[in-house]
């Protein structure tokens, strides 16, 4: 039997279609929504009207018209209506912003804290995320949610560390900060963090693999326009697949696998980047020797992607600041030489949000459930 629409259902779902509308144009009238969404005046203005008084919308001037007579009213959504945290947790460093319902940075904090797996360490961080929120100076309940980005594998419901070895935080839960936060919170792998940072900033990406080129190398599936886990949960861990057997020692236990290649780490160590950088693009340094060594190296592990998955790859993370067109030419030119295709020079970018990209990417996930329904 067909189900049948009820009357609270058009309601619902009209009130969302116009939120959405106004949203997605930034500024709009009352005359411009109704006729984008064929629904009635009438309904368009008893809409607009409830919105406004709830505050997700408000009157924000009048649209310029070619036509003679009383300026349009234009309406705009209440950006800080609900807000989001992200959190990213490092060896050395905690970070943290917060992001308005366009993704949009409100505030944002650096504290450089050594990372214990102890609960005097998960309540010093709760206690850095309730000051920051505090001083945000917003009525607490428009806080949706913390998401928490680490250096490890997570759990499909975002409530454990299945496997964190560069932390060594494997097994912990989540309730490590909820039991000291008032808020819903959630873990992320920080490459697929960064990842949907991407996809927020470019509505054209489908299906891609995201390579975060940092400290330790990481990555993330893109399909559909999810982030893909994979069935197991490891879905592009590229960094651990071996590429040299009798390699560097891989913080994994293998011997020679990418991450010991193709990170941060193994190409400048403990070096500044901007001062090796400025030293690698003059001919005959020994940086510039590394450099191109490690291009030869990356370019690898992209053909190695590219014939396994033949969609778009992304190469983001804190190398991706440095990365020009010059050196995209060099990538191409070696993987030609190592493909067995014809292929046009048409899937490598750099990323298009290479800075807090991770921390972003923590909280967009409750900003896009939230906008999806926004009576949930």
């Amino acid at each position: 039997m067909t189900q049948r629409i009820t009357p609270g259902q058009i309601k619902k779902n009209n009130r969302q279609q116009i939120y959405n509308y106004i949203y997605e144009q930034g500024n709009v009238s009352q005359q411009a929504i109704a006729y984008a969404l064929k629904l009635s005046r009438p309904t368009v203005a008893t809409n607009l009207s409830a919105l406004e008084e709830d505050g997700l919308i408000c009157k924000n001037g009048q649209l310029e018209s070619d036509q003679i007579g009383r300026k349009a009213v234009a309406y705009a959504i209440v950006a800080d209506y609900r807000i989001a945290i992200g959190v990213e947790i490092m060896r050395h460093v905690v970070k943290l912003i917060a992001v308005d319902l366009y993704g949009r940075k409100l505030r944002r904090d650096v504290a450089e804290i050594e990372y214990r797996n102890a609960e005097g360490y998960y309540e010093r961080v709760s206690d850095m995320i309730r000051t920051f929120i505090a001083a945000l100076n917003v009525p607490l309940e428009r806080v949706l949610g913390i998401g928490i980005a680490m250096q490890g594998l997570v759990s499909s419901d975002g409530r454990a560390m299945v496997y964190g070895k560069i932390l060594d935080c494997t097994g912990l839960r989540v309730d490590a900060f909820e039991k000291w936060l008032d808020y819903p919170c959630s873990f992320i792998h920080d490459p697929a963090g960064a990842a949907i940072s991407e996809l927020w900033v470019s509505p054209e990406l489908e299906d891609a693999v995201y390579l975060s080129l940092s400290r330790h190398l990481g990555g993330a599936f893109i399909m559909n326009r999810q982030i893909d886990n994979g069935r197991h949960g490891h879905s592009a861990t590229y960094e651990h697949v071996q590429a040299q057997p009798r390699g560097e020692l891989c913080y994994c236990g293998k011997r020679g696998c990418w991450d010991t290649l193709c990170s941060m780490k193994a190409l400048i160590g403990n070096d500044n980047p901007d001062a090796f950088f400025e030293a690698a693009r003059r001919e005959g340094t020994d940086e510039a020797l590394r450099w191109q060594r490690y291009l030869k190296y990356l370019a690898r592990l992209i053909e190695d992607i590219h014939l396994l998955t033949d969609v778009e790859i992304i190469l983001g993370g804190h190398l991706a600041p440095y990365l020009t067109e010059g050196d995209i030419r060099v990538l191409y030119g070696e993987i030609h030489r190592l493909c067995p295709f014809d292929d046009a020079d048409d899937y490598i970018r750099i990323s298009k949000m290479p800075s807090h990209n991770i921390t972003v990417g923590a909280a967009l996930p409750y900003i896009r459930r939230f906008l999806e329904d926004i009576d949930a």
